[in-house]
């Protein structure tokens, strides 16, 4: 298989792997067009994915069967897949010890502010979780774009850096 017809794996990585990273995986899943697969995973991931993250993603019309969080030590395993990508989405993974990965994947760090940490009424937390689920999407779809095969790994990581940098209130527009 030439390397414009491959399939690239990235993993998605958060504290608890319950929203955000959920996201980033079901997210790129959802693009027919691409030879991308995501994975998700986190430090100390949780028993479910948050029920807020799991109404959205259903709402959005986004199969959740089979996404659960699940401990980053799975993708080191020697039937894992290899992954070319792992971008960290908060800042709690940015700061810890990852493992390493093997065969030296293109990583950058994609911070989104975690939704479950927002408190208050219910409105402002379906916003939150809105807002992050957005933030992602506008990410996913740049990254989706990229003209992988193409780029050598020092422009690739420039570009996938450039995409943790956007700004995505700017591009979620009216929908969060």
């Amino acid at each position: 298989m030439s390397d414009t017809e491959r399939t690239y794996n990235v993993l998605f990585l958060c504290q608890h792997n319950s929203a955000r990273s959920i996201f980033g995986e079901a997210l790129l899943n959802g693009l027919s067009h691409t030879h991308l697969r995501g994975f998700s995973a986190g430090s100390e991931p949780g028993e479910h994915i948050h029920p807020l993250a799991a109404e959205l993603l259903t709402s959005m019309r986004i199969a959740t069967d089979a996404l659960y969080p699940k401990h980053w030590d799975v993708f080191k395993r020697d039937d894992a897949p290899t992954i070319d990508f792992v971008f960290s989405v908060c800042d709690v993974t940015l700061g810890q010890t990852c493992p390493t990965w093997p065969g030296r994947p293109v990583t950058a760090h994609w911070g989104i502010d975690d939704p479950s940490q927002i408190a208050g009424e219910e409105a402002r937390r379906r916003q939150a979780f809105r807002k992050a689920f957005y933030a992602m999407r506008a990410r996913i779809q740049l990254f989706a774009n990229l003209p992988i095969a193409s780029l050598d790994r020092f422009r690739l990581q420039a570009e996938v850096d450039a995409i943790g940098r956007v700004d995505a209130s700017d591009t979620a527009g009216a929908e969060a």
